[in-house]
């Protein structure tokens, strides 16, 4: 190869488009390899973050969410009638876990199903104060809401629902405080069909996984009946608790 050939091959490199109109003057040496090593980088970034962004919940979606939940009765007793016109009840809270499952009807509108029982202590009050707590049951309060999620594709993700609940009430015991009082007793409670609301949020953690906070509001009223030989006495409660949960989710 001639001196003048040498000499004008890099300045014929130089024109043909290898680079940026911006970059052109870069020493060819320099730049040789650079982009396209950028351009790699730059789609492994694409692939990574369409890998790891946290996908949002569609029609069609079922999210199966485990919680702990604190039921917190905001009872309301009536009197113990006829043996006790001064003596009311309290019930006690209860923590215990929760499986509930939402299914989307569309991007936004979605159905709960809530499960979960807890154990309650049913304690005198009033005139029955000094006997403490004087009944034990457990309460299965299966609950239906319809759910609209405000912002399924967001990283906060609020939620609101109404809806309906059914409320059993079984293994219902007189403790020994009341025994000892007026003698072997029956107990039982009348099941229970009421209102529900809610309110809650999710926070994605990776593309199926997300952390849960939720309260609910659940309508139970319930009549208790305590049979001690000829004797029965009844009382109305309104339990109306507040139910407190968080937990984690997933989505399939």
């Amino acid at each position: 190869m001639n001196t003048q050939l040498r000499h004008s091959v890099p300045t014929v490199l130089t024109q043909i488009n290898f680079f940026s109109p911006r970059e052109r003057n870069v020493p060819w040496k320099q730049t040789r390899g650079a982009f396209p090593m950028r351009s790699t980088l730059l789609s492994a970034a694409a692939v990574l973050s369409a890998m790891t962004a946290p996908a949002a919940a569609e029609q069609g979606d079922l999210l199966v969410r485990l919680r702990g939940i604190m039921v917190a009765p905001n009872e309301d007793s009536g009197p113990v009638m006829p043996a006790f016109p001064t003596g009311t009840v309290s019930v006690d809270n209860a923590i215990v876990p929760e499986l509930d499952f939402t299914y989307f009807l569309t991007n936004n509108i979605g159905v709960e199903l809530i499960l979960a029982t807890s154990p309650h202590d049913v304690s005198g009050e009033d005139a029955l104060a000094p006997l403490g707590e004087i009944v034990d049951a457990m309460v299965l309060p299966p609950t239906l809401t319809l759910q609209y999620h405000f912002a399924p594709d967001a990283a906060f993700r609020p939620y609101v629902g109404a809806g309906v609940n059914y409320t059993m009430f079984y293994d219902t015991d007189a403790k020994t405080a009341l025994t000892d009082a007026i003698g072997p007793t029956d107990v039982s409670m009348d099941d229970s069909f009421g209102w529900a609301v809610q309110a809650g949020f999710d926070i994605p953690i990776t593309e199926r996984v997300f952390f849960n906070a939720d309260v609910k509001y659940i309508d139970i009223d319930t009549t208790a009946t305590l049979t001690t030989g000829a004797l029965v006495n009844e009382v109305d409660v309104d339990i109306d608790p507040f139910v407190f949960g968080i937990g984690v989710g997933m989505r399939f």
